[in-house]
């Protein structure tokens, strides 16, 4: 059984994935644009082709590290040759020369290769680290509690460290934003480094016990592959059944995650007329509830349910709470804004939708883990790595949708530059309320209809996992 010190080691990894994530949703498109000058169109350009090669990445890294034969393993190698590379992209990032402030098409330049490194060295540790779930534990329960202490750590430090941020780095300094100082991003740049150095060191070393020789291997492909045989490992993962239809989910999932992701601050600011203390409130403070209570409800849920039964509890969930707090207001059912009944009710529907996304991703992650050990019973080899990074490709070009469908309704709905809060035409906030359903209903209700086809429980599992000890490849 695996102890929590053991559990707590991996999940650390996690943190390496949040701070990636948090330095571009919170903080990069601001410092370029805002601070530095670029131009917001080159900025976007920008992100989107370092983005774009992220998603793509993540497969050949996958596959890449499958087939690594090492006396270290196929996982470890990878994580330890990223960790310093990651920490320096993120000094890179944050402290571009001053000559470059005001210019374009060099600072575009700088933030280009910055952003290259540090999504590619950021792959090079996630992918493997991901993989290795499948090689710790075998255990039906266990990998979905493995996870879980991936997931959780992700979640709080994509909140924790730009909340320190902004406390104490960027905080208001004689009247003046400190988001809006120069001088201060390096710092930050720094803090982003020093948190990737510590995690990714802890759950390395914390996990060395599992990194077992790869060498001599016959159920591992071969281990210098031709460019062709990269892409023949990949496409061998999309024919299992099971890992398309959670494919399939996750695609419908995330285009409705990035949705809500686009549309809440408008919403938020809009609609419910929140001020930004209260957004930071509504943004944060579910988000750490929500890891908790899930932490607490897993193993419970776990010896109750099958994962791909609380994947349709959780959608089923997600989907009930898109159909309340928006219509009570619309049907004029809920008090005047600025009260606290509306506070509260948006902090519980943020807090059940976060509780309901959680774990869904989790009892995902946990179902690739299974699918692997089925992958290897059909055709001999173990790809872990070669599905978690198919469907980390597919999660990544799916939250595309949600800035795009988000762009588009800004348009369609007429909420113009220069509207604020309070003085918004009715006709627009009923837009952005109805724009925000059916940017999320539909992909909730396809996800449903997908993990309602998936059938591995844990008696198949277990009777993979047997026949394949019987053959002598442990999974």
């Amino acid at each position: 059984m695996l102890t929590i010190r053991t559990r707590a080691a991996y999940g650390a990894g996690g943190a390496v994935y949040a701070v990636k994530e948090a330095a571009y949703t919170m903080f990069v498109l601001l410092f370029y644009t805002q601070v530095l000058g670029l131009n917001g169109s080159l900025t976007g350009a920008v992100i989107a082709i370092s983005l774009v090669w992220d998603a793509l990445s993540d497969p050949l890294t996958g596959v890449l590290s499958d087939r690594l034969r090492s006396r270290h393993g196929r996982r470890h190698p990878f994580m330890v040759a990223s960790i310093l590379p990651i920490g320096l992209g993120f000094l890179g990032l944050f402290a571009p020369p001053a000559s470059l402030a005001g210019s374009q098409w060099p600072l575009a330049g700088w933030l280009l290769f910055w952003s290259l490194w540090v999504r590619t060295f950021v792959t090079l540790f996630a992918i493997p680290h991901l993989a290795l779930s499948a090689e710790i534990t075998s255990d039906y329960h266990e990998r979905s509690q493995v996870l879980g202490a991936r997931l959780a750590t992700l979640f709080l430090f994509s909140v924790l460290v730009p909340a320190l941020a902004l406390a104490f780095i960027f905080p208001e300094r004689g009247g003046e934003d400190g988001r809006f100082d120069p001088a201060n991003y390096p710092l930050y740049g720094i803090l982003c480094c020093g948190v990737c150095w510590l995690m990714a060191a802890v759950t390395t070393i914390g996990t060395r016990r599992y990194a077992r020789s790869s060498r001599g291997a016959d159920r591992l492909p071969q281990r210098t592959p031709r460019l062709a045989e990269l892409w023949r490992d990949l496409a061998r993962t999309l024919g299992n059944g099971t890992f398309r239809l959670v494919l399939g989910q996750e695609i419908a999932i995330m285009a409705a995650y990035g949705t809500v992701a686009t549309l809440n601050m408008l919403v938020w600011t809009y609609y419910w007329e929140f001020s930004a203390g209260e957004v930071s409130l509504i943004l944060a403070v579910p988000s750490l509830l929500a890891v908790a209570l899930v932490l607490l409800t897993l193993r419970p849920l776990g010896r109750r349910f099958e994962k791909h039964q609380l994947m349709q509890l959780s959608i089923i969930g997600l989907i009930l709470n898109c159909l309340w707090l928006y219509p009570l207001r619309m049907t004029g059912l809920l008090p005047p804004n600025g009260t606290t009944v509306v506070f509260v009710l948006n902090f519980l529907f943020m807090l059940f939708f976060m509780y309901c996304f959680l774990l869904r991703a989790i009892q995902t992650q946990s179902i690739v883990a299974d699918v692997t050990d089925e992958h290897e019973h059909e055709h001999g080899l173990r790809q872990e790595a070669g599905f978690f990074s198919a469907a980390n490709l597919v999660n990544k070009f799916a939250t595309v949708f949600g800035p795009l469908y988000g762009g588009i309704v800004l348009d369609l709905v007429g909420l113009q530059a220069g509207m604020r809060p309070g003085s918004v035409p009715a006709p627009v906030l009923d837009g952005l309320a109805w724009a925000f359903g059916l940017g999320t209903l539909p992909g909730f209700l396809i996800a449903l209809l997908l993990v309602l086809r998936i059938n591995l429980g844990q008696a198949r599992v277990e009777e993979i996992q047997a026949a394949l000890r019987a053959r002598g490849a442990p999974p």
